[in-house]
C-alpha cells in the first residue's frame, strides 16, 4: 500500500503545488522585488523619487531605489498608528475568541440533547462574508445598541455601548465582538474535536483522586487540549491580523480605526499612483511581523503538547 501511495503521490499533489506556486509564491516574490522599486502599478518610474526628470520604463532595475520605500513606511504616522491598532485588536480578539469558543465547546460536550443543531447555529456566522457581517453589526451598534438597549433613554443605559463605531478604542472592541461572533463557532468545532479525543478514563481517575472541576480542567483537559489550542491560536492570530472586509464595512477607517490591511489599500488610494511601492513595502513589513509572531506562538504551544 505504501508503494502505491508513493507512486501516485506527486501525480495527485502536483496540481495543488503548481497553483500554490503560481498564485502565492510568484506574486509574493514579485511583491518583494517591487517594494525596492519606484513602482506605479502599471509601470516603473526611473530616477525614482518622483522627480520631473524621471521617465516611465518597463525595466524594474532602472527604477530600483533600495530601502527608500521601507524608510518612508517606518516614518509614516498612519502606518505606525494602524500597526498599534492592529496589535491591540488582535490581542483583544484572540482572547475573546478563544475564551468564548472553548466555553461553547465545553458546554456542548457536556449536554445530552441538541448538540447537532446547536453546533450548526454557532457555526453559521462563519459562513457570512466579511462585508455582510460588517453591515449587520453596523446596524446593531448604531441602532440596536445606541437607540434601543443602551441609549440615554433606555433602562440599561451604558455609555460605552453607545456609538461604538464613532470612537477609536470603542470601535476596537466593536470589531472584536464582531470577529468573536463570526469565528467562535468555527474554533468551537476544533475544540470539540480535541475534547472528544481525551480519554474518559483520565477523568474517572481524577474523580477517584478527589479532584474538583477546576483541577480536572487544569490537570487533564488543558494539557491534552494543547494540539487544538495550537491550531486555534494560529488561526485566530492570522485571521485577526489580516482583518479587512469587516474593518471596511464597520468603520472604513474613520475615527482613526484603520487596521494594517485597510491602511495598505488606502495608502494606494490616498497617494494615487505614488503609493504602490510604499504600500508594498508596508505589506512585506507586516508579513515579516506576522510570520515571526505566529511561528513563536506555534513553537511555544507545541512544546506544551502532551499525549494521552
Amino acid at each position: 500500500m505504501q508503494k502505491y501511495y508513493k507512486k501516485w503521490f506527486w501525480f495527485f499533489t502536483s496540481p495543488a503545488l503548481i497553483f500554490f506556486v503560481l498564485v502565492v509564491i510568484i506574486p509574493f516574490l514579485t511583491g518583494v522585488l517591487y517594494s525596492f522599486t519606484n513602482w506605479r502599478n502599471t509601470y516603473f518610474y526611473a530616477n525614482g523619487n518622483g522627480t520631473v526628470d524621471g521617465y516611465k520604463t518597463d525595466k524594474w532595475y532602472e527604477a530600483f531605489i533600495g530601502f527608500k520605500n521601507y524608510i518612508k513606511a517606518f516614518n509614516s504616522e498612519e502606518f505606525g498608528s494602524a500597526l498599534v491598532y492592529t496589535f491591540a485588536f488582535t490581542f483583544v480578539a484572540v482572547l475573546l475568541i478563544n475564551t468564548v469558543s472553548l466555553l461553547l465547546a465545553v458546554l456542548l460536550t457536556n449536554i445530552r440533547t441538541g448538540k447537532g443543531p446547536l453546533r450548526a447555529i454557532f457555526f453559521m456566522p462563519n459562513l457570512l462574508s466579511g462585508l455582510a457581517l460588517g453591515f449587520i453589526w453596523q446596524f446593531i451598534f448604531e441602532y440596536v445598541f445606541t437607540k434601543i438597549l443602551f441609549g440615554k433613554n433606555s433602562i440599561l443605559h451604558i455609555e460605552f455601548f453607545c456609538n461604538m463605531t464613532h470612537d477609536r478604542w470603542k470601535a476596537l472592541f466593536a470589531l472584536a465582538f464582531m470577529a468573536t461572533w463570526q469565528m467562535a463557532g468555527y474554533m468551537m468545532i476544533i475544540y470539540i474535536n480535541g475534547l472528544n479525543n481525551i480519554p474518559t478514563e483520565l477523568y474517572e481517575a481524577a474523580d477517584m483522586d478527589g479532584a474538583n472541576v477546576w483541577q480536572k480542567f487544569k490537570i487533564v483537559t488543558m494539557p491534552l487540549l494543547m494540539p487544538s489550542i495550537t491550531i486555534v491560536f494560529f488561526l485566530t492570530l492570522a485571521n485577526s491580523f489580516k482583518l479587512f472586509d469587516q474593518n471596511v464595512a464597520l468603520t472604513n477607517g474613520t475615527f482613526n480605526t484603520r487596521m494594517i490591511a485597510l491602511n495598505i489599500v488606502q495608502e494606494i488610494s490616498d497617494r494615487a499612483d505614488l503609493g504602490y511601492g510604499i504600500a508594498q513595502a508596508e505589506a512585506i513589513i507586516f508579513f515579516v511581523i506576522v510570520a515571526i509572531i505566529t511561528l513563536l506562538q506555534v513553537s511555544f504551544t507545541k512544546k506544551r503538547e502532551v499525549e494521552a
